[in-house]
Formats: structure tokens, C-alpha cells, sequence
């Protein structure tokens, strides 16, 4: 192993992102009283180009007055290639409130795109003296951003999540699906005459997980279409769970509970994550570097995966 040890990302629950349109005020309240763990307001692809500046003011007021109790707040910004992005940042880093935690950068294509909003927001946060730091979030949607996502991933100790934005990211590969996540009806694989739906977002998952750990960042799903699809979106959030990603967006209130099940660890893991801590500790007594636990071998290894279960049942508790 390098002597450069992997870095551990923030230590905050990102089980689920919730979306809403900042040009929809209703929502606000009811996104703040959700089991979400991050609240993403839009500025960016929901809100139709005519109602930008408003859907700006109505965030920072909402910022100001919502009570988003401990949840992490964030605001996704306009794309760098849009003349809005700057007026977002100048104007969110200015008038809002504290409350503020974090922006999120959308079609990331290399480091310094999150340069140049770092630069902005440095010079303010400067300027107003402001006491938080903010965090940032980058969206992988573009065939630069999956290239680039170590560079990405480096860019900026502001750096705390990168999220895979399935439209998007089809879009500039050329992929022939208008589907967002989930299995494509024509990525399929047939044995003994049986087709088999391969998942066609599992490279592009597994990179961002690489370059987000590699960096101490934390990698996160992105959305799933299909809202009536509650079995698909469980299914999807299954795979990138298992792959390494902390969390999952919801494009829809019924698919929260969904996303908090899947990456919360259940009780029973939990308890042998545990068990397994305890085990390699008296191993650790009598001198030994392994043990057996339940038939099974254990060692300096499982006990960094157990580390990780019980710190995000902790998180949970907490």
C-alpha cells in the first residue's frame, strides 16, 4: 500500500439527495421536513431559463427563513457554459444566510471548472468574512467529466461529494437510450437463449467511486427516471451501494424512504461489524493478526469494513 494513506471523506449521512425546482416556493417546507439527508434546490436544468432570477431570489429568501433543522443544504448552480453561474454564486455567497452548506457544480469537465468557482467563492467568503466554509458538490454529466473525475475529484480541499448525473452523461457519450438510470432495454446479454440486463452504468459508477476515495470525497448515485419504478430505483441504489457509493438522488418524495433503506446498514450488519471489531481486538491481545469468526477468516481487512458499517450506523444514531 502507499504510504500516502487514503484520506476518509466527510463524516455526514448523504443517504439521499432531495431535488426541488428553486422557482417552485411550495416545495421548500415540505423538502425541509423530509427524512432526506441533503436538500438540493435547482437552479439549473428545472427552472426554465425566463424564471432564473426569480428562482435565485426565492432560494436565498427560503434559506434565510426555512427551517432545515440539521439537514445539509445545497444549491446547484447554473452550468459555466450559462451566462447565469456567476450571478448564482455572487449573489447566494452575499445575501444568503450561514445556512448555506454547500453549492453543487454541475457538468464538471475538469479541474478547472471547480477552480474557477472556487475562486469566486474564496474572494467572497474573504470579502464578508464568513465563518463556513463552502462545501462543493460536482456533477459528473459530460464525457470530459468521467475522463477527468480524478482531476475533479483533487481540484479543491471544498471538494466533498461527486455525483453521476445519468441524463446528461448519456447524452454527450451518445448513448442510444433516453432512459435516466436503471437497465436499457437494448444493453443486453443472452445465454441458453435467455437475454440478461447488464447495468450500463456500472463503469462510469466504479470510476467515480476510484477517484472519490482515492481523494477523500464522497461518491454519490444520481437520479433514477422513472418515479413509478420503486422496484428499479431500489434495485439501481443496491448496485451503487454495493459498489461503494454512500447515497442515492430523489427526483420524487416516494423515492426517499427508498434511498435511507438502502444505505443504512441493517441491525444485523451492524451487529457483526461489531462482533467482528471485538473478535479481531482479543486477536489483537493474544498477538495475532487473524482469527475466525462464524467459519470464517478475519483480519486487518475486515476490520476497515466493519469500521466503515458501524461509523454509518453511529452517524445514524447521532
Amino acid at each position: 500500500m502507499s504510504f500516502r494513506t487514503q484520506p476518509l471523506p466527510v463524516a455526514r449521512l448523504n443517504r439521499c439527495q432531495l431535488f426541488g425546482p428553486g422557482s417552485r416556493t411550495a416545495l421548500f417546507e415540505k423538502m425541509a421536513k423530509s427524512d432526506a439527508d441533503v436538500i438540493n434546490i435547482d437552479l439549473e436544468d428545472s427552472v426554465a431559463p425566463d424564471d432564473k432570477e426569480a428562482a435565485r431570489r426565492q432560494t436565498i429568501q427560503a434559506i434565510r427563513d426555512v427551517d432545515w433543522g440539521d439537514k445539509t443544504l445545497s444549491v446547484r448552480i447554473n452550468g459555466l457554459d450559462t451566462p447565469f453561474w456567476v450571478r448564482d454564486v455572487v449573489d447566494l455567497l452575499e445575501q444568503a444566510s450561514d445556512r448555506l452548506d454547500q453549492i453543487m457544480i454541475p457538468k464538471a469537465g475538469n479541474a478547472s471548472d471547480i477552480y474557477a468557482v472556487d475562486a469566486v467563492v474564496t474572494a467572497i467568503e474573504k470579502a464578508k468574512g464568513r465563518a463556513k466554509p463552502i462545501a462543493f458538490e460536482a456533477i459528473i454529466e459530460t464525457a470530459a467529466g468521467i475522463c477527468h473525475v480524478e482531476e475533479i475529484a483533487a481540484a479543491s480541499p471544498r471538494m466533498q461529494a461527486i455525483s453521476l448525473g445519468a441524463a446528461d452523461f448519456a447524452a454527450s457519450m451518445g448513448m442510444a437510450t433516453t432512459g435516466i438510470g436503471g437497465t436499457q432495454e437494448n444493453y443486453y446479454m443472452i445465454r441458453e437463449g435467455q437475454k440478461y440486463w447488464p447495468d450500463p452504468w456500472h463503469w462510469a459508477h466504479a470510476k467515480i467511486v476510484a477517484a472519490c476515495r482515492t481523494h477523500g470525497v464522497l461518491p454519490v448515485d444520481g437520479p433514477f427516471g422513472d418515479f413509478s419504478d420503486p422496484d428499479g430505483y431500489r434495485a439501481q441504489a443496491m448496485r451503487s451501494a454495493t459498489l461503494g457509493m454512500v447515497g442515492k438522488w430523489a427526483i420524487h418524495p416516494s423515492q426517499i424512504a427508498l434511498a435511507n433503506e438502502v444505505f443504512s446498514p441493517s441491525d444485523a450488519a451492524v451487529t457483526e461489524a461489531r462482533e467482528i471489531l471485538a473478535a479481531m481486538e482479543e486477536a489483537r491481545k493474544s498477538g495475532a493478526g487473524a482469527t475466525v469468526y462464524k467459519g470464517r477468516l478475519v483480519d486487518i481487512a475486515s476490520i476497515k469494513q466493519a469500521e466503515v458499517i458501524v461509523r454509518q450506523a453511529e452517524l445514524i444514531d447521532g
